[in-house]
């Protein structure tokens, strides 16, 4: 049998490859399911349906999971089958079970939206002047959402605006307000990680610091996730996405995962995409 045009099998092998950074430009559906499961055999079709509506703009990954245990065990697989999406390099939900296509529909339109047969033109984007502070960002944004105000785009774009001028409150505001579809957004992503790196750093200790606490105990998890924090946001960024990666190595589990927190929020506000890139295989080796 031929499998449909948008759906693969996932190994050990090709998942950091074809899953996890092909995400970044295309979300992916990954079902974990076994030959002997029943409902596994009711939901693959379906998901196959809605995937292919999508027309690309949507994979689907069968994980089998007698072949591939280890897979299984990094996403704590404990019943079959079981749907996690994978969208922008990190899993955003999943599901439980075989829903009709009614409901899996549902689960994939909330992400995504739904399923188009001819893409959406992009909205017109207004020319920003050159060398623009934030705070002349901030003031422009305004007078355009006062003219458009049909146009919900802008105050995304006036939440990065905001966040870039250290108004961290007031962008959250704008944030909240935002409706559904550009909630999810990769920019709405990308402000709520600035926000969340900064509030990190309310009243911790300086880098000086912070290298001295680790010198006397290296394992001081706190200090090294903060000080990660420090070298993201101020010049070093590589020197901050090891210090994540050292916890990672060495305390994955520590306040419920913060290191591989630390380290998604890191890739979303990080322009650098060679860096990015660098990085994500390195946090995808110690997880996979």
């Amino acid at each position: 049998m031929i499998a449909p045009a948008h759906t693969f099998d996932a190994t050990e092998t090709n998942f950091e490859t074809d899953v996890i950074q092909a995400s970044l430009s295309t979300p992916v559906l990954v079902d974990f399911w076994a030959e002997w499961c029943g409902p596994c055999k009711s939901l693959g079709p379906i998901l196959e349906k809605v995937v292919d509506s999508y027309g690309g703009k949507l994979r689907l990954a069968k994980v089998d999971t007698d072949k591939e245990q280890q897979l299984a065990a990094v996403f704590g697989i404990r019943s079959l089958p079981t749907v996690v999406l994978v969208k922008d390099g990190q899993m955003v939900d999943g599901f439980m079970g075989a829903l009709p296509e009614s409901g899996v529909r549902a689960f994939v339109e909330k992400h995504l939206g739904k399923a188009q047969a001819a893409a959406e033109p992009e909205p017109a984007v207004s020319e920003v002047p050159a060398n623009e502070t934030p705070q002349q960002a901030v003031a422009r944004l305004r007078e355009e959402i006062a003219a458009n105000a049909d146009k919900p785009e802008l105050k995304l774009d006036l939440a990065a605006a905001l966040a870039g001028a250290g108004e961290a409150d007031a962008a959250q505001a704008q944030l909240d307000a935002l409706p559904p579809n550009l909630a999810s957004d990769a920019k709405a992503r990308r402000v709520t990680a600035q926000l969340d790196l900064s509030r990190a750093l309310k009243d911790a200790p300086d880098v000086a610091a912070l290298r001295a606490r680790l010198a006397q105990d290296p394992a001081d998890h706190a200090a090294r996730d903060l000080l990660g924090v420090r070298l993201l946001l101020g010049d070093e960024p590589a020197q901050g996405l090891d210090e994540f990666l050292t916890l990672l190595r060495n305390a994955r589990d520590w306040n419920e995962g913060q290191a591989k927190k630390r380290l998604i929020a890191a890739f979303n506000v990080l322009d650098d995409e060679e860096l990015v890139g660098a990085y994500r295989r390195r946090m995808s080796s110690l997880l996979f």
